[in-house]
């Protein structure tokens, strides 16, 4: 787990060199443990320096690499790390989960290992079979590999973006980085600007980190499950290829007490291959089902293991989880770690939050997260197992009912809509009113929904926003969320919608944030929800599998779980997660809000008086509470801020 940056031009086109000692710098949160470098001249077949004080001034290509020692703690995992015949060179940022296997598969095919790390497996099985080694790993990474021979770089993410991975392209230069702080320094002479499109997506609907688009207009990240392949000849040209996008097609042949073993047994696997660690770890633990879940399995599958949890305890009862971390901390024999705070404390870490992003979020429970790893990392846990992906995988959250619904209409199914609604309202924070929008929404057409979102506060063009500024821009008025129905999904509305959230929605956000709290503190996050075998098993499954005729969401996965986890806990109706009292917070009588957004009111496309009345109808309760409020605090540091 650690820190890659690197630079290149093309050889016939000099450029100033990068600052490599700031840029390493940079980084040294993601990587205390060790760091590496390399310069190239790709006209030449071996590195022209290995360390920065040495002579590199006529290298072309730069590979940076911090280290966080988790697999294989000798100097033999150090980075950038090069193929012995000296053609690929890599740097990696993550884990291989999996690693011992692909090694044992590589041994049989007479390939001769150096160390005992997964990133000399990466390597080669990267040399072994190209870039269809990635549908071979278990983990999550980013990575660049560079191809002396063809010179060729070639920038890489996983399956689902879990580690992240930023760069810049023109036609006479490349610089990536694992953060957007280190790409900048390698980029001193080039001007950012803010992208319009990334600002209003993520003001007016929340959304970000949903496509290519970071904050920056120059900057792009590699999207999940694809890879950026750059010549570095004399000019350069680009291509970026998608490597992995899972079928949704349904499995008819398969019982719901066949797909429960198999789940069960995929679980239980995927938890043990991430419980691969040469240093101690632990686990976020929320007191919900997918992280009681984890902690469950970690007890079930290692009897004797000091098991850590950290969790947020909310002082308000009616958002506490409290009561269902201390069952489970009981049920496994854990040793607790609870972390409560308040507005004073988001108010003196407000600065360090946002650093650690370094781009805009959407809401306070991230302050929760961070927290939590602030705690880990304070009693010496390096590695954190978390639940992140699972709601994403099986339909949790309240159900996907719009989709199920229209999933029921497509096939027929009228009366199960009625039976379906009824059941699916008994849920708590759900409701008859619910039901009935649900309902409406089913029948009511396109047109007519846009109208009443916009009655509803969900206005694509509010009153605080410029529109000659936005339409000069090309800002396009589209919600980002909304998953566009092809017809060969007819009756598959949940798993398409659950592909789309996962792949270019709400997911990636999540585990961005996870990325950068948890490596602000030199700790390693793990999701063993989100493996390659579970999404393509989850996604082919029948829809009321996931969400049964009672309106019970990941009904497969409680009943997989039976006999590991506490019945009290896979019966729970209710979800709350790491709630934090926002509205409280933002509207604190020692935290004004309407000045803390003065960098806002800067901005080309903000009307300064529309939006202060705004927020003071939200205020006075004339507007509806929600995350808009954080978001517009945020987005006015990051402004200050970078």
């Amino acid at each position: 787990m650690c820190g890659l940056a690197g630079f290149a031009f093309p050889e016939n086109s000099p450029s100033p060199l990068p600052d490599v000692k700031s840029a390493l710098k940079d980084l040294m949160h993601r990587g205390p443990d060790d760091e590496g470098f390399l310069a190239f001249n790709t006209c030449a077949s071996t590195p022209i320096a290995t360390e920065i004080s040495a002579d590199y001034q006529d290298a072309n290509l730069f590979l940076l690499f911090r280290r966080l020692s988790i697999i294989d703690l000798s100097p033999a995992g150090h980075q950038p790390m090069l193929s012995e015949n000296g053609r690929f060179a890599l740097v990696f940022n993550g884990e291989i989960y999996n690693f011992k296997e692909l090694r044992r598969e590589l041994m049989d095919l007479n390939v001769a290992f150096h160390s005992d790390s997964d990133s000399e497996v990466l390597l080669k099985a990267w040399m072994q079979w190209g870039s269809e080694c990635l549908h071979r790993l278990i983990g999550m990474f980013s990575f660049a590999v560079y191809d002396a021979l063809n010179q060729k770089i070639t920038l890489v993410r996983d399956a689902f973006g879990i580690k992240p991975l930023f760069y810049f392209l023109n036609d006479h230069k490349l610089a990536f980085a694992s953060e957007i702080k280190a790409l900048k320094t390698l980029l001193p002479n080039i001007k950012l600007s803010p992208n319009a499109q990334s600002a209003y997506d993520y003001l007016v609907w929340g959304s970000y980190d949903s496509n290519e688009n970071s904050f920056y207009k120059e900057i792009n990240q590699v999207p999940p499950a694809h890879y950026l392949e750059v010549s570095l000849k004399e000019s350069f040209s680009v291509t970026l290829t998608n490597w992995w996008f899972p079928s949704i097609k349904v499995n008819h042949s398969i019982s719901f007490e066949e797909a429960t073993a198999k789940l069960r047994n995929l679980f239980l696997e995927s938890v043990k291959l991430h419980l691969r660690s040469d240093v101690p770890l632990g686990a976020a633990l929320s007191g919900g089902i997918d992280s009681s879940a984890i902690v469950c399995a970690m007890r079930y599958l290692e009897p004797d293991l000091p098991i850590h949890t950290f969790s947020f305890i909310a002082e308000n009862e009616s958002i506490s989880e409290e009561k269902w971390v201390d069952r489970v901390n009981e049920f496994v024999g854990a040793i607790p770690h609870k972390i409560k705070i308040d507005s004073s404390d988001l108010q003196k870490d407000i600065d360090n939050i946002l650093r650690a992003q370094g781009e805009p979020f959407g809401s306070t429970s991230i302050y929760a997260q961070f927290r939590i790893y602030e705690e880990a990392k304070k009693n010496g846990i390096i590695v954190m197992l978390d639940g992140q992906g699972a709601d994403e995988l099986l339909a949790g959250y309240s159900g996907y009912p719009a989709e199920r619904l229209t999933s029921l209409k497509e096939e027929g199914r009228y009366g199960q809509i009625i039976s379906f609604l009824f059941h699916w309202s008994k849920w708590p924070d759900r409701g008859l009113k619910n039901a009935f929008i649900q309902f409406i929404g089913l029948v009511t057409p396109a047109f007519l929904k846009n109208i009443a979102h916009q009655w509803n506060g969900k206005n694509p063009s509010p009153s605080w926003l410029d529109e000659p500024f936005l339409k000069k821009s090309g800002v396009r008025r589209i919600n980002p969320g909304k998953v566009p129905q092809k017809k060969e999904n007819i009756g598959r509305r949940v798993p398409e919608t659950l592909r789309h959230v996962m792949l270019k929605g709400n997911l990636i956000s999540l585990l961005r944030h996870a990325d950068r709290n948890s490596m602000h503190w030199s700790v390693e996050s793990r999701v063993p929800f989100l493996t390659i075998p579970m999404a393509n098993f989850l996604l082919s499954l029948p829809e009321h599998y996931l969400i049964d005729q009672k309106g019970r969401t990941k009904s497969i996965f409680r009943e997989a779980m039976r006999g590991i986890v506490p019945d009290e806990i896979l019966d729970r109706k209710n979800k709350i997660g790491f709630a934090t009292p926002e509205k409280d917070w933002l509207y604190a009588n020692d935290f004004d809000l309407k000045n803390q957004l003065s960098h806002l009111y800067r901005l080309p496309f903000i009307k300064e008086e529309e939006l202060k009345s705004t927020i003071t109808d939200i205020q006075m309760g004339k507007k509806k509470f929600d995350f808009f409020s954080w978001r517009l605090l945020n987005f006015s540091l990051w402004a200050k801020e970078f």
